[in-house]
C-alpha cells in the first residue's frame, strides 16, 4: 500500500504562487468505504509530516482537504495556523461533529475553504465559518456567475480551480476571483515570457564562481544545470557552427570543457548585459529543475532505458522550453543537440523515455492511475516514487533558498548605501 502526494500551485491575481494544494491518495483497489477512510487517514498523517518540512512547502501556504474523521481526529492541528487552509466538502458539512470541529478550527485561527458550493441550505449554514469558496470552473457559466456573485456578497474570497481552458480563465478573471488553479493558468503565465532570460540570483552566483582565482568547473556546471535558460544558451552555443563539432554535446559538463574558461567568461560577460525580465515566472524555472532531477533519479531505476541519467536530466530540464520561449516545444528542441529519443518523448510521448516523462507529468498532476500504470511498465517500484519526489522537492527548494540569500544581502547593502548617500553632511 503506497502513499502518493503532489503539490499543485495556486496563484493570486498577480500571477504569483502563494500556495500549494496538496493532493494525496493511498493505493487501495476495491476498498470498502471504511477501509478507504483508514487509508486516507494514514496518508494524510504522512503527508502532514512531510509538508511541515519547510523545504517541501517552500514557505508557502498548504491547501489540504480533510474528511470528517480527519477533522474529528484533530489532524489539522499538526499544521501551524498560518501555514494551512483547511479544505472541506459536502461530507463534512452534513456531519454534525465535523461541523463543530470546523468552527473550532476557525476560532483557533485556521482559514477554511469550502469546495463545490451548491445553492442548498446546508452550504449557506456553514458560510460564517468559511473564508474561501473553491469553485470548479467546469460548471456552466451561468452557474459560475451566480456562485461567485453569492461568494462576493458574503464577502468571501473565491479560488477558481480546474481552469483547463482559456475561456474558463478569462471568465475567472472577469469575475475577479482571488485565486487561480489549473493547467491553463500555468500555460498562460508561462507563455508571457518571450525570450530565454536567466534568473538574476542564479547568474549572480555564476559570476562569483567564474571569477574565483581557481574556478571549479564542477561547481560552475552545477550552477548552470539548475537554470534551464542558462543550460539552453550554453548547449545552443557549443553546438553551433562556430565550434564545428563532429559529435553533438549532450551534457553541461562536456559543454564547459569544450568552451574553455576564457570563452566561458566572454559568454557570461555578454549575458550580463541582459536585463532581468520582470515578468519571468520563477516557478516555471523551478519546475524545470524539479523535473530534471526527478527524471534523472527515476531513470536510474529503469532497466534498458535508451538514455543515460544525465540525458534524462536534460529531458526534464528542457520540457518547459516551449513555454519559456513562447514557441512550440518542437521548434525549441530543434535548436538543441538532444537525441531523437528525448525529442519523441517530449513531443509525442513515444518509447520508454516518453513513458518516463509521462510518469513525471502524471505525478505532478496527481493522475494516480496513470502513474501506477507507467511505473509498472517501466519496472519502477511504486514504493520509491513518493520518496524520490520528496527528495527532489527538498533539494530544489534548498538550492533556491541559497540562490536568494546573496541577492537579498546585495539589495540590503545597496539600500543601506543609498540611505547613507542621502544623509546630509554636517560640517
Amino acid at each position: 500500500m503506497e502513499t502518493y502526494i503532489v503539490r499543485q500551485p495556486i496563484l493570486n491575481d498577480k500571477q504569483t504562487v502563494v500556495a500549494y494544494e496538496l493532493l494525496y491518495k493511498e493505493n487501495g483497489i476495491n476498498a470498502t468505504p471504511d477501509r478507504q477512510e483508514a487509508w486516507v487517514a494514514s496518508a494524510v498523517e504522512e503527508l502532514l509530516g512531510k509538508a511541515n518540512d519547510e523545504n517541501f512547502l517552500d514557505d508557502k501556504i498548504a491547501f489540504v482537504t480533510f474528511t470528517p474523521n480527519l477533522l474529528m481526529k484533530n489532524i489539522p492541528r499538526m499544521f501551524p495556523e498560518k501555514s494551512l487552509v483547511i479544505q472541506i466538502g459536502d461530507d463534512s458539512i452534513v456531519h454534525p461533529v465535523a461541523q463543530k470541529m470546523i468552527y473550532r478550527f476557525k476560532k483557533q485561527g485556521y482559514r477554511i475553504a469550502l469546495k463545490d458550493f451548491e445553492f442548498m441550505p446546508r452550504f449557506f449554514g456553514i458560510m460564517d465559518a468559511v473564508d474561501i469558496l473553491k469553485v470548479d470552473f467546469r460548471k456552466p457559466e451561468s452557474s459560475l456567475r451566480n456562485i461567485v456573485s453569492v461568494a462576493h456578497s458574503f464577502d468571501k474570497e473565491v479560488a477558481a480551480y480546474h481552469l483547463d481552458t482559456q475561456e474558463a480563465l478569462d471568465l475567472a478573471r472577469e469575475l475577479k476571483c482571488q485565486y487561480y488553479q489549473g493547467s491553463v493558468v500555468a500555460k498562460r503565465e508561462k507563455s508571457r515570457i518571450h525570450r530565454v532570460d536567466h534568473m538574476q540570483s542564479n547568474f549572480f552566483q555564476l559570476m562569483i564562481a567564474v571569477t574565483r582565482d581557481e574556478p571549479d568547473i564542477d561547481e560552475i556546471a552545477k550552477i548552470i544545470s539548475r537554470d534551464v535558460t542558462l543550460a539552453f544558451s550554453l548547449m545552443k552555443l557549443v553546438n553551433s557552427a562556430y565550434f564545428a563539432l563532429r559529435n553533438q554535446v549532450k551534457s553541461v559538463q562536456q559543454a564547459l570543457v569544450i568552451l574553455g574558461l576564457g570563452q566561458l567568461k566572454q559568454w557570461i560577460y555578454l549575458l550580463s548585459f541582459r536585463e532581468e525580465n520582470a515578468g519571468l515566472q520563477e516557478e516555471l524555472i523551478k519546475t524545470s529543475f524539479l523535473r530534471a532531477n526527478f527524471c534523472m533519479e527515476l531513470a536510474k531505476l529503469v532497466p534498458d532505458l535508451p538514455i543515460a541519467p544525465p540525458e534524462a536530466y536534460l529531458m526534464g530540464m528542457f520540457s518547459t522550453l516551449g513555454s519559456l520561449m513562447d514557441i512550440p516545444l518542437e521548434l525549441a528542441l530543434d535548436e538543441l543537440p538532444v537525441s531523437e529519443e528525448i525529442k519523441k518523448a517530449l513531443t509525442t510521448g513515444e518509447g520508454s523515455c516518453g513513458d518516463l516523462y509521462k510518469l513525471v507529468l502524471c505525478y505532478e498532476n496527481a493522475d494516480w492511475d496513470g502513474m501506477v500504470q507507467l511505473a509498472q511498465a517501466l519496472s519502477i517500484p511504486e514504493s520509491r516514487l513518493t520518496q524520490i519526489y520528496f527528495e527532489c522537492v527538498e533539494y530544489v527548494n534548498a538550492i533556491w533558498k541559497q540562490l536568494h540569500m546573496p541577492m537579498t544581502r546585495l539589495k540590503e547593502e545597496e539600500a543601506k548605501a543609498e540611505n547613507e548617500a542621502e544623509e546630509p553632511v554636517l560640517s
